[in-house]
């Protein structure tokens, strides 16, 4: 494996594991008993520096806020930036 592959496999894992705490978060969101756990406390400490600006831009709609959404389709897409300027970079074949 070379530099390239192995940032291109760090990327890929780090937007994985952001995409997965926002899911984690917005289930948590439905069970408000859950809130106090400390696996809730630190999914929330993870991903309030990420959503927080969103939440800023984008009011909620009624009782549902559709922030995390929006910040997972801005991710997707800042992903797949940062991914094609790593392959071009290094050489690594389109995925």
């Amino acid at each position: 494996m070379n530099v390239g592959q192995i940032l291109y496999t760090t990327i890929q894992f780090f937007f994985d594991i952001i995409f997965l705490l926002i899911l984690g978060r917005i289930i948590l969101s439905f069970l408000p008993q859950f809130r106090s756990n400390q696996i809730a406390e630190m999914i929330y400490g993870i991903t309030e520096p990420i959503l927080s600006p969103f939440q800023r831009l984008i009011p909620p709609i009624g009782m549902l806020d559709i922030s995390p959404m929006v910040a997972i389709i801005v991710m997707g897409i800042a992903q797949q930036i940062l991914l094609s300027l790593v392959a071009s970079a290094f050489g690594l074949p389109a995925r």
